[in-house]
């Protein structure tokens, strides 16, 4: 595995930066723990320059996660745990393990029936871990809270708990957005703070059902969110104005004509 050149001087950098005597002292003291929020980080600024299509930016942003990796993975070596040869044979079994058809001669008649035997090898995994008492134990904890609620109802749906269409899961949205007014109207934030986590968990379902990715749609409202109020900001500029010097109903009129502009 690190016979590749570029790997393994990789591997040798971490290594540098992580001596205790000559290596960077901020590199040193990293765990495991205050890197994983720059893990997702990287992941997030991977999906963004797929999502931009700026292919250079893609190269840089997998370099960084790359980094990632072999930062956790240098801090475990150091404590005698695992080496970053041992994640790469780690994930290269798995890959074998759950493709048979692809490696070791298996057949499926169609996606559906590969999607079963998938499931079933990582339900497999999950006793061998002694992770078996429940179908959403390995559900990540550290998802996004969308992709995390899609992910735990898709478990919860092969096994047969979910609505059998999409248009029942609207139904539930406006029962959960009445019971959120109702919240709202006697002022019990704890109460409108459960409620507003129903609509979201009940909105990433939808998405499921209708397949599509939440957070993925919730990147492209934002993307959209952005490029309409820079829109306004554009417009009131041409003006020699600022949005200070603006109003809510002329900023609606602005974000209508920006709108407009973009379904033209």
């Amino acid at each position: 595995m690190t016979d590749t050149p570029a790997l393994a001087r990789l591997l040798e950098i971490m290594a540098r930066l992580r001596d205790p005597d000559t290596g960077c002292p901020w590199d040193v003291e990293q765990t495991f723990a205050t890197i994983a929020p720059y893990t997702v980080e990287e992941a997030y600024e991977v999906a963004d320059a797929i999502e931009r299509g700026d292919i250079a930016d893609i190269r840089d942003e997998l370099g960084d996660l790359l980094l990632q990796v072999v930062f956790h993975s240098r801090i475990a070596e150091e404590a005698g745990q695992f080496r970053f040869e041992d994640v790469a044979a780690a994930i290269n079994d798995k890959m074998i393990r759950r493709h048979p058809h692809v490696f070791e001669g298996a057949h499926y008649r169609n996606a559906a029936e590969q999607t079963v035997a998938w499931e079933e090898t990582k339900a497999a995994e999950r006793a061998a871990k002694g992770k078996a008492d429940s179908i959403l134990n390995d559900v990540p904890r550290g998802l996004p809270g969308l992709t995390r609620a899609m992910k735990l109802t898709r478990r919860a749906a092969r096994v047969g708990f979910d609505w059998p269409n999409p248009q029942e899961v609207l139904v539930k949205l406006q029962e959960e957005i009445g019971e959120l007014e109702e919240g709202i109207a006697a002022g019990d934030l704890a109460n409108i703070r459960e409620e507003l986590g129903d609509i979201l968990f009940v909105a990433a379902n939808l998405a499921r059902k209708l397949d599509v990715e939440p957070e993925d749609a919730l990147r492209a409202a934002n993307a959209k969110f952005v490029r309409r109020f820079n829109s306004i900001e554009a417009a009131l500029a041409a003006g020699g104005r600022t949005l200070e010097q603006s109003n809510l109903d002329e900023m609606e009129r602005l974000w209508d004509a920006a709108k407009a502009d973009e379904k033209a």
